[in-house]
């Protein structure tokens, strides 16, 4: 008797032992693919300019720091269950997620007073040695505050009000973010609306918010800043407009490459004609190293990570875990069409990085933390059989 007790307690501790490598190996190997396309698009820019001390290696070796920390961050956060952040601190009685949403809103803030301007953008904070940008942070934040709102009361998305309620709680950093960065606001507004659409039963009145949005981003873009418009005319008139020169240059690599690109390390474009084609641009350099066949294979790692990302939320063992892997997946999806369709010339630029490839610290930090939120949720499935994933 005992011996059978014994046994079932070893199979019920083993059916809480699952572990996603699968999308563990893909995002190492995505962020590893990275590191290798930051060094080919970036080493004669780095190697040809004081400011980099003639470093061919100057990004790689800030980025792999950066990539370093965030594979450490992401696997902490993988063995700590993600339910914590629905627990309440003790001496301040609120929940974590509440606290993440607070610090990102504090951080929006502070971008607006003490922010540092960089490429005629105030993005980012600096203390002393450590610069971050903290809409990073927010996405993360959004993520995890939203997930848990409609957590608590999952049926209000079945009314209008429901997703109004929602919209109020995101409004404060995401209005904050669009002070700042109008591509970064849309990424969140994007984030949250497909948490909201996949958790509510009534997806008609979601014809009208995306309308009404839509309506809106027009208004803002003809009313707002001239820039804005001229991204547009820039889009509309990439071969003859004075700044549609860098798009012009990343559709001259992506011609270039052809089926199976020119060869790893042996872009043209990137020696001075795309300017900073290790940031937004770097998947044009991929087409025109790689070719078609390397990009394809681009693409069909993200769609392998999101296809993880949708067994783990239909496999999670409550609703909260199922959003937050939802929202990670909206996350990655959303800027992965906005960052090719940027460089394709498809829609006007955005402004937004290729994740895990493109360069910038903040980005692939907090990037591989919320996969580490996505392998914590998937310790809590429970499995009958190895088969089941």
């Amino acid at each position: 008797m005992a011996r059978a007790v014994t046994a079932a307690r070893a199979k019920k501790e083993k059916l809480h032992n699952y572990y996603d490598y699968s999308l563990l190996v893909l995002v190492i190997f995505i962020a590893a693919f990275g590191l290798v396309m930051i060094y080919s698009s970036s080493s004669y820019t780095a190697q040809t300019h004081a400011k980099y001390n003639y470093d061919a290696a100057y990004f790689l070796k800030k980025q792999a720091f950066s990539a370093i920390l965030g594979v450490v961050a992401m696997l902490a956060v993988s063995k700590i269950d993600y339910r914590i952040l629905m627990k309440r601190i003790p001496v301040i009685r609120i929940t974590w997620a509440t606290v993440l949403y607070l610090l990102a809103c504090v951080l929006q803030f502070a971008v607006l007073f003490i922010g540092v301007e960089a490429n005629g953008a105030k993005r980012w904070l600096q203390f002393g040695p450590i610069g971050f940008q903290p809409s990073e942070i927010t996405k993360v934040a959004i993520i995890v505050f939203a997930s848990y709102v409609i957590y608590l009361t999952p049926r209000m998305l079945d009314r209008f009000s429901g997703f109004l309620k929602v919209a109020v709680y995101c409004i404060v950093p995401i209005g904050l973010v669009l002070i700042e960065n109008m591509s970064t606001a849309i990424v969140l507004i994007l984030i949250t609306g497909g948490i909201c659409f996949v958790a509510s039963r009534n997806k008609k009145y979601y014809i009208v918010v995306i309308v009404a949005a839509v309506a809106a981003l027009g208004l803002f873009v003809l009313f707002g800043d001239a820039f804005r418009m001229q991204r547009i005319e820039i889009w509309r008139n990439v071969e003859t407009h004075p700044k549609g020169f860098q798009i012009l240059q990343g559709l001259y690599a992506i011609a270039s490459g052809g089926l199976f690109g020119t060869g790893l390390g042996e872009s043209m474009q990137k020696l001075g004609f795309l300017p900073e084609a290790q940031n937004d641009m770097i998947f044009s350099i991929i087409c025109e190293e790689l070719g078609l066949f390397g990009a394809v294979c681009v693409i069909l790692l993200f769609l392998l990570m999101l296809w993880r990302f949708m067994v783990i939320a239909n496999n999670a063992p409550d609703l909260y875990g199922a959003l937050l892997v939802v929202g990670i997946m909206a996350h990655i999806s959303i800027q992965v069409i906005l960052n090719i369709a940027v460089v394709t010339n498809s829609i006007p630029n955005t402004g937004i990085t290729l994740p895990f490839i493109s360069y910038g610290g903040t980005s692939v930090l907090f990037l591989l933390s919320e996969m580490g939120l996505a392998l914590s949720v998937s310790r809590g499935i429970r499995l009958d059989g190895p088969e089941d994933l």
